[in-house]
């Protein structure tokens, strides 16, 4: 939370190359038909983009590294709590089999029109053109496994996505 008591989150739109063109990737619990990105509360300690990371690694078994800056918040109610949500683009490094909520969520790599149409409903759909603009400007550069620094480390809450 902030020093305005608004429970803070963070969520990554998480992007791969796939030749000339980019994929985002989507999850779901694997019993609801609504897509969304990787997000969840920041822990306290912990910062908006530390968490961006930690939830991609958590939701869907992706490790990357951050492309600047948040692209936007939005925020949404839930439980009688209203919460924020800072959104960031995550360049994905590492795909990984098997992960934390594995056998809860799946995941699905579709193209910026695809999820753009899964997520017509969804306050995160407006950033998928930030973010696909942010990617045809080249702020993507040389995949370096160097650069992924994702410390997964177990969390006692969860957030749906």
């Amino acid at each position: 939370m902030t020093n305005t008591g608004i429970p803070q989150q963070a969520a990554a739109i998480a992007i791969r190359r796939n030749g000339d063109t980019f994929e985002v990737c989507l999850i779901r619990k694997r019993r609801s038909k609504s897509w969304g990105i990787p997000k969840g509360l920041v822990d306290p300690g912990d910062t908006h983009e530390e968490t961006a990371l930690n939830e991609a690694w958590e939701e869907a078994g992706l490790k990357g590294r951050l492309l600047g800056d948040a692209v936007g918040t939005y925020e949404y109610e839930r439980w009688y709590t209203t919460f924020v949500v800072a959104v960031y683009v995550m360049e994905v490094l590492e795909e990984h089999d098997g992960w934390q909520e594995a056998d809860i969520r799946e995941r699905r790599w579709t193209s910026f029109g695809e999820a753009a149409s899964l997520l017509i409903n969804h306050p995160v759909r407006p950033f998928l053109d930030r973010a696909e603009h942010a990617l045809v400007h080249d702020r993507v550069s040389h995949l370096d496994e160097a650069d992924c620094t994702v410390p997964p480390r177990p969390r006692n809450t969860r957030e749906d996505s």
